[in-house]
């Protein structure tokens, strides 16, 4: 009865569009063979609006442990077949009792999420069971790693429990995820909205910055939470996996040489120069389509993960707006949490100017990407390959703020701003007086090369020890490997207390 889950009707409807039943969810995802459910006979307590007469074994949710690769995850996936997959008071103690046994074993916790809500009829013990989720959610935060899959609705406060997680992924066209749905919207605001629109994965992946990855069916959203398992540790305390891909640590690559463009206004792709670098050229893009001037993600390094941090010339010039620098500061205590090693390539021409920038809270924003890299304490190594202007040169993981490793390329461009704007700053005056005299023109192209002669260079800042060493970019991933080996057995503490006030 407990594996027939709402019966055969609601299984089959559950199945139309190519979506998977929650138990065929498990197994996909796990090890063959590795599933060992837990409260599989649970069933609810209620007797309220005609519930007597219907109880479930399993009571809409299966729990339990298994293997992904190999190592150990706990597990729960809500069953939509049962009571649309509703929470109520046996439902969460199932999913509270999972995610304890996650603490205890030093595992993550993997939340296959289908549900329509909160189960009315046992009014407040439903929202006690999501508090008590919540809680959990928030106490392991930091400890084991949290992943959400969103396979189906997730509306009202169901949405927060993912939200507190370290990843989500949704499947495209068959999740949704809102606090309140276009029903309500069209009697509260008049507004008229389809679900899709309002909170599906393309919303939340592309707009919102709510979810992490796209998925375009069931078995791609287990597949995608799958390789994202092979690149995290699995707790604060464990080491991060080690896959050697039989790359070449020292490999260079000629490309890196002539990667960035002459002229300082022109863009270049930096994905390019991170799959360079890493092993085989394997990148686990997070939030790909959210903030894209800011690229984070996952790389090896001679078998070891690390995180990536990277401006994207691309998009906005590279700059720093408020949507990427939340985007970077929750990836880099992401893995500062999880001791997993950050690299930061720098192409950074500020902070982007304007006035929906400023009262969007530019500064609070963007100082949440200072205290993080200022936090951080596993080994962090920079490169530093053109721009680094003003207080974006010192966000970005400067030496400053206790980077380890320093490197910039030859074409690297250090200095409180342009040197166009730098020169009509210092030089105003004179320019005023050349304008007058008609020599404006060739005074200005003269100041301009004699300020980019000074600054638009990596020298000064290594003569002042603020950049370790300039290097041949084709010789990055060297470099590089040879820095976070080093850095291997670091050690490094911040001042005792409580917990930081991180702008948020």
């Amino acid at each position: 009865m407990a594996e027939a889950g709402g019966g055969a009707e609601r299984v089959a409807k559950q199945r139309e569009g190519g979506r998977l039943t929650a138990r065929e969810r498990i197994e996909y995802l796990l090890d063959d063979g590795s599933f060992s459910e837990v409260d599989k006979l649970v069933v609810h307590r209620s007797s309220n609006f005609g519930l007597a007469d219907k109880r479930y074994p399993g009571d809409g949710v299966v729990v339990g442990t298994g293997r992904i690769s190999g190592r150990a995850v706990c597990v729960f996936a809500q069953d939509f077949t049962v009571f649309g997959g509703s929470l109520a008071a046996m439902h969460a103690k199932k999913i509270v009792k999972i995610m304890d046994l996650a603490e205890r074993i030093g595992c993550p916790i993997i939340g296959l999420n289908d549900s329509g809500g909160a189960r009315i009829q046992e009014g407040v013990e439903s929202l006690g069971g999501y508090a008590d989720i919540f809680l959990r959610n928030t106490l392991l935060s930091g400890v084991v790693p949290q992943i959400s899959l969103v396979m189906g609705p997730c509306a009202g406060g169901a949405v927060y429990s993912p939200a507190i997680t370290d990843f989500i992924v949704m499947v495209r066209g068959s999740s949704h995820m809102f606090i309140t749905g276009p029903d309500v919207i069209k009697t509260v605001t008049k507004e008229e909205i389809s679900k899709e629109v309002l909170g599906g994965a393309g919303t939340h992946t592309g707009i919102s910055g709510v979810a992490h990855f796209e998925a375009v069916d069931d078995r791609d959203c287990l597949d995608q939470c799958k390789e994202l398992l092979s690149f995290i540790p699995q707790n604060n305390l464990d080491p991060v996996p080690l896959c050697m891909s039989g790359d070449v640590a020292s490999r260079e690559d000629d490309l890196l040489d002539t990667l960035i463009p002459p002229q300082p206004n022109l863009p270049y792709d930096m994905k390019v120069l991170i799959r360079s670098v890493a092993d085989c050229g394997d990148f686990l893009e997070v939030q790909a389509n959210f903030a894209q001037n800011m690229v984070v993600g996952f790389a090896r390094l001679n078998g070891r993960a690390i995180g990536v941090v990277a401006n994207q010339p691309l998009s906005l010039a590279g700059c720093l707006d408020i949507n990427a620098s939340t985007k970077a500061a929750r990836f880099v205590r992401f893995c500062d949490a999880f001791n997993i090693p950050l690299l930061t390539l720098v192409d950074v021409p500020g902070f982007l100017p304007g006035v929906q920038q400023e009262h969007g809270g530019i500064i609070r924003h963007g100082a949440k990407l200072l205290y993080a890299f200022a936090e951080a304490t596993v080994p962090k190594v920079t490169v530093i390959t053109r721009k680094a202007y003003g207080g974006a040169y010192d966000v970005m993981a400067s030496k400053h703020i206790r980077a380890d490793v320093n490197f910039a390329f030859p074409s690297a461009e250090i200095a409180v701003m342009g040197s166009e704007g730098a020169v009509n700053v210092i030089f105003r005056k004179e320019l005023d007086a050349a304008a007058r005299s008609g020599e404006e023109a060739a005074r200005r192209e003269q100041l301009v090369r004699e300020y980019r002669e000074k600054f638009a260079n990596p020298w000064e800042a290594a003569e002042l020890g603020f950049i370790d060493t300039v290097i041949q970019p084709r010789k990055t991933r060297g470099l590089l490997v040879e820095a976070f080996t080093m850095l291997a057995t670091k050690r490094q503490s911040n001042p005792k207390k409580k917990h930081g006030n991180i702008p948020l």
